[in-house]
């Protein structure tokens, strides 16, 4: 998903676009130069029956059976291929060479330089390459798109034999985080992924179904002929309130949208049985036009750019005309209702981008004809009181019972058994012959001029995507189904059933713990595989406890939904310097093979941080965080002005590097692992590379660092020197700082990271929140408090929710206060909160908040309306989620653990 609005530094308010528009004889139309082409001359291009797409399987096979490159070849980098391809973009097509080497993949722009036009190389390591899909261009089979880690992808289109040559070579080099099922066809991807059957028991969304779906069947954010394709789900666009329980506010989605609307069935049938084509080239058809092109993607999201730059290329350097303008929701759909011939359905955007209803760059799209009114931002149903709201909304409509239980209808019509063939036609779902893939070989039209005639309608007309299920697909699960089968629900979509589990004497109430971290999965070999997870706990006076956590679905006899067992030596304080049976603790497997010596006997020691935090820095949630493989505990607040990291297992310091001024005050880990956040007194914030410099913004060479789990095995404890930022650089292991961010008047208080949509988040206690870039360091925009008494209240606590959302709270001597923005600074809601807010954690489109006088609150996050609260009793230290928001874990002040969470269908 593209969801973050970015600054456009050659900005262009297409001015003559508007005046071309309104002054017609300016300029003559630009008259067609293409020479008529006789059908045929095309008859020799069509094709009834084309392959699945992808890498023949003794390839495969042959791949998968060569030795992995020795791990010293894997290091030195060397070129394995090189090769001329182009870059695909919205924009343009870009020429250029790609090369592979041992390492990295790169791409050279070898476009003719031009005075302020953006340059299109890239570098990145192949560690973090998680997908490669083979893809079509143009109706061939010569492209691959290129997924990363961080969620950014590459369209790169080759020649159709030098495209399988350079896509062996790559799993030939054998990518860590490759997922090898993307060399299969799209019809087999969807079968061995498991997502049907993920989607059918509820565990992901109707949303991110349909993105991969999308994904799967070829669709791309970078190909507007091939553009993701969603549906209209909604029918009511004129009600003041949108009552999701009432079966007709939706569209019928067993039915194309042509024929949704009963008064066009005569019609499109009649198209259908009347047509004719003398030449036998063009076969019978009820759709003239398609539900995704590249002229209904610019009609919809023409307000934003690039789109709107496309959009007037499109139309010969001119706006369109205001009328023939997306201006209307309600009017859009009542058009489609009343004309057979218009098909269009939606793009993702109306599900998660509020922004391309707004017309937040001013162009001028003319006036309507018959109310001479100016067309600006999109017109809203009654229902939607703003663009947030009607997203808000229609996103809670995508996921609601109702289309729940009818979306795989629409799946059939698009991506399955009904998409071609005689359930086509009995579905009234048969689309011009060329937009069906192997419809066409474009390599058998020997003219050039023939062949890019055929190219350009194509493109104009739309692609059908690739055909992925050829039997029904299976309905969704409803929510009581679901709940009584699942073994880890979403606790969000089952907030009626949600519990407190009270974990007893997890600390005792005179140290109680500060910071939990999330359930972390060490690694282990297979056969490991079943053993439990780590969760971390820190007390205020620095003891750290490694418990053990293992959910439902991994311990099916476990009676409440998980299985927790509490590392001993937190919970008694008697066994400060004597041992503690292991056979009470974690089992000695459950460690990662270089555990310490003194840890394989059969006792262990308490473990307690070398070097407690700073007096002016109170231990806290802010202070620490675990890296993702379990092994390595961060810290910051010590007097030195160090980041410090801390071997689990071992129980000993791993390094210690400065590069504040001033105490740590807070740190924060991105979601991928890759890069680390810290903020200080001296008001800045620096990024910090946790993969050796593999992640950094020049795309560095990969090193042993923390992502890659370097720290495991490094044997020596490197001390920081404290003399001043840059100390501790020495130690290879240790994260690597790649931006200083600066912009608050006052000491950072909070700060969060988010990889995939490149942002980094600050709070500081001057009431500022600053957003930045994470791979440029740039800033983007400042937030406030609103409706605050003090205009300086201190911003204690900070959230980022999987689509950006930004949730903070606020404290000043008179009030507590929570906000909520979106990604792209929209104030989405306030409210002022009873007691001092202690700990904040965004679950699924929810805020969940808790409070020094035992309050837990869930609360959406559009306009933070509760919706659910659990009262615990007991002050509250902090609250963390686990994966997939199956469980909240809360420390209370005495000492004790509350786990919150669905148990399992049947128990009391």
């Amino acid at each position: 998903m593209r969801l973050k609005l970015c600054p456009n530094l050659s900005f262009n308010p297409h001015t003559d676009a508007s005046n071309l528009r309104d002054n017609t004889g300016w300029l003559s139309r630009r008259r067609s130069s293409e020479t008529p082409l006789s059908l045929t001359s095309w008859s020799a291009a069509v094709r009834t029956e084309l392959d699945d797409d992808a890498l023949p399987e003794e390839d495969l096979r042959s791949l998968l059976a060569e030795p992995e490159p020795a791990e010293e070849s894997t290091r030195e980098e060397k070129l394995v291929l090189s090769q001329e391809c182009e870059l695909v973009t919205l924009m343009t097509s870009v020429r250029g060479r790609l090369e592979l080497t041992t390492t990295h993949a790169s791409f050279c722009d070898l476009s003719p330089l031009q005075d302020d036009v953006e340059r299109h190389d890239f570098k990145w390591p192949l560690s973090r390459l998680r997908e490669v899909h083979l893809r079509r261009y143009n109706l061939r089979r010569s492209a691959l798109e290129f997924f990363l880690m961080d969620q950014t992808n590459y369209f790169v289109n080759f020649t159709p034999k030098t495209r399988n040559k350079v896509y062996s070579r790559i799993l030939g080099l054998r990518p860590p985080n490759l997922i090898l099922s993307s060399s299969r066809s799209p019809a087999e991807m969807l079968r061995a992924s498991g997502l049907t059957q993920k989607w059918v028991n509820r565990e992901i969304s109707n949303f991110d179904y349909l993105m991969q779906l999308n994904t799967i069947a070829g669709r791309s954010y970078n190909d507007l002929s091939q553009y993701p394709v969603f549906p209209w789900i909604i029918a009511d666009y004129t009600s003041k309130h949108l009552d999701l329980e009432n079966p007709s506010t939706f569209r019928d989605l067993s039915k194309p949208i042509g024929v949704v609307n009963p008064k066009n069935v005569a019609e499109v049938k009649a198209k259908y049985d009347n047509f004719e084509d003398p030449s036998g080239v063009i076969a019978k058809f009820h759709y003239g036009t398609h539900y995704s092109n590249s002229a209904g993607v610019l009609h919809y999201l023409v307000r934003v750019e690039p789109f709107t730059s496309l959009h007037v290329e499109l139309q010969s350097g001119r706006f369109d005309v205001a009328d023939r303008q997306f201006h209307s929701i309600p009017q859009t759909w009542k058009l489609l209702m009343d004309n057979p011939n218009d098909v269009k359905e939606l793009t993702p955007e109306f599900f998660y981008f509020p922004e391309f209803l707004k017309n937040l760059n001013g162009f001028d799209l003319g006036l309507l004809q018959g109310t001479k009114e100016r067309v600006t931002d999109v017109a809203l149903p009654p229902w939607a009181s703003s663009p947030e709201d009607f997203i808000f909304k229609h996103r809670r409509a995508l996921e609601c019972e109702y289309v729940s239980a009818h979306l795989h209808e629409w799946i059939d019509l698009i991506f399955g058994y009904k998409q071609k063939g005689p359930k086509a036609v009995e579905a009234l779902n048969v689309f011009y012959y060329c937009s069906y893939e192997g419809a066409v070989d474009l390599d058998a039209l020997k003219s050039a001029v023939e062949r890019e005639a055929m190219e350009g309608m194509i493109n104009n007309f739309g692609q059908t995507p690739c055909q992925l299920l050829r039997e029904p697909h299976p309905q969704r699960l409803s929510l009581a189904e679901a709940a009584s089968r699942q073994l880890r629900p979403d606790l969000t979509q089952h907030l009626d059933k949600i519990r407190p589990f009270t974990i007893m004497e997890l600390t005792s109430d005179r140290d109680a713990v500060a910071f939990v971290s999330p359930p972390r999965s060490p690694p282990r070999s297979f056969l490991a595989a079943a053993l439990p997870d780590v969760v971390v706990t820190v007390t205020r006076s620095g003891v750290v406890g490694v418990h053990q956590w293992l959910p439902a679905d991994r311990d099916r006899h476990a009676p409440r939904g998980f299985s927790f067992e509490v590392d001993p030596s937190t919970s008694n304080p008697k066994c400060v310097g004597i041992a503690v049976p292991v056979s009470r603790c974690t089992p000695l497997s459950f460690f990662p093979s270089d555990v310490d010596a003194a840890l394989t006997s059969s006792f262990r020691l308490r473990k307690k941080l070398p070097a407690p935090p700073h007096p002016a820095v109170p231990a806290s949630s802010h202070l620490f965080c675990v890296s993702h493989d379990g092994k390595v505990l961060l810290s910051g607040g010590h007097w030195d002005c160090s980041l410090r990291g801390w071997s689990i297992s071992r129980a000993k310091p791993l390094f210690s590097v400065v590069r504040h001024f001033d105490l740590v005050t807070c740190v924060a880990l991105d979601r991928c692992g890759w890069f680390l956040v810290t903020g200080s007194r001296d008001t800045t914030c620096v990024v910090w590379d946790l993969a050796g410099g593999s992640n950094s913004p020049d795309g560095g060479h990969g090193g042993s660092g923390l992502a890659g789990g370097g720290l495991g095995a490094l044997g020596v404890v490197t001390g920081g020197a404290a003399g001043g930022p840059g100390g501790g650089a020495s130690n290879p292991a240790a994260p690597k700082p790649v931006q200083t961010l600066y912009g608050h008047d006052a000491a950072v208080t909070c700060v969060a990271i988010m990889t995939e949509l490149d942002m980094v988040v600050s709070g500081s206690s001057d009431g500022t929140v600053n957003v930045h870039t994470i791979r440029e360091g740039q800033y983007l925009r400042t937030l406030y408090p609103v409706g605050c008494v003090d205009p300086r209240a201190e911003v204690g606590y900070l959230a980022l929710s999987h689509l950006g959302h930004i949730a903070f709270t606020a404290n000043d001597k008179a009030s507590n206060s929570i906000h909520v923005y979106s990604v792209n600074g929209a104030h989405l809601g306030s409210k002022y909160v009873s007691g001092r807010v202690t700990g904040l954690v965004t679950v699924a489109e929810n805020v969940v908040v808790v409070d020094d006088a035992g309050d837990l609150t869930i609360s959406r996050l559009y306009g933070l309306r509760p919706i659910y609260d659990v009262p615990l009793h007991v002050p509250v230290q902090t609250i963390i989620a686990t994966a997939n928001n199956t469980h909240l874990l809360v420390p209370l002040r005495d000492g004790n653990l509350v786990v919150i969470g669905v148990p399992p269908h049947g128990t009391s």
